[in-house]
């Protein structure tokens, strides 16, 4: 808000400035040159006032900065705070003792099931071993199915065919 009432300030005396400047040569056409120099005096003195118009709306548009920035640097802070008191809830909920328990027992159940695996697996015999061989490769013969053969003999010579003009006998294109 006093940035605004600085701005329209200003506005006021810029606009002050160009009446005084009129009015100074108009004095000087006139021939009042004292009067003309105390208005040129007023102006030089308004238009330092514009200046430090100036200069305090810059200060005032950097302070508006540094207090948004400062905001947001809270939030940010704030943001922090809430993170490391759920990490430290999360902490005490989960201690590294607890942790370290978790991970032997899920360490100690995987050992036990690899025995029981390697006692399922050591179960088999090698006679049963070589059955199991013997299933997959019938299943594997299953799978593979050839046409038949077929049980005629072939025939010795092929038949020749009608010759057709410019086409040449099947002997002739064998031989080819």
């Amino acid at each position: 808000q006093q940035r605004d009432k600085l701005r329209q300030y200003q506005k006021r005396l810029s606009l002050g400035l160009e009446r005084e400047r009129a009015l100074a040569r108009q004095l000087l056409r006139d021939g009042k040159k004292e009067k003309a120099m105390l208005l040129l005096k007023k102006k030089r003195y308004q238009e330092q006032l514009l200046d430090k118009t100036e200069n305090q709306i810059s200060n005032l548009e950097r302070m508006v900065q540094d207090i948004e920035f400062t905001q947001i640097e809270m939030k940010v802070i704030e943001g922090l705070k809430i993170g490391n008191e759920c990490l430290n809830k999360m902490h005490q909920v989960m201690s590294i003792e607890e942790v370290e328990r978790i991970i032997g027992e899920t360490q100690d159940a995987v050992e036990y099931q690899r025995q029981i695996d390697e006692l399922l697996a050591g179960s088999l015999t090698e006679e049963d071993e070589d059955a199991i061989l013997e299933e997959l490769n019938a299943i594997t013969q299953e799978q593979l199915e050839l046409p038949e053969v077929p049980s005629e003999p072939l025939p010795e010579k092929i038949p020749e065919v009608s010759p057709v003009k410019n086409r040449p006998k099947p002997e002739l294109v064998a031989a080819s």
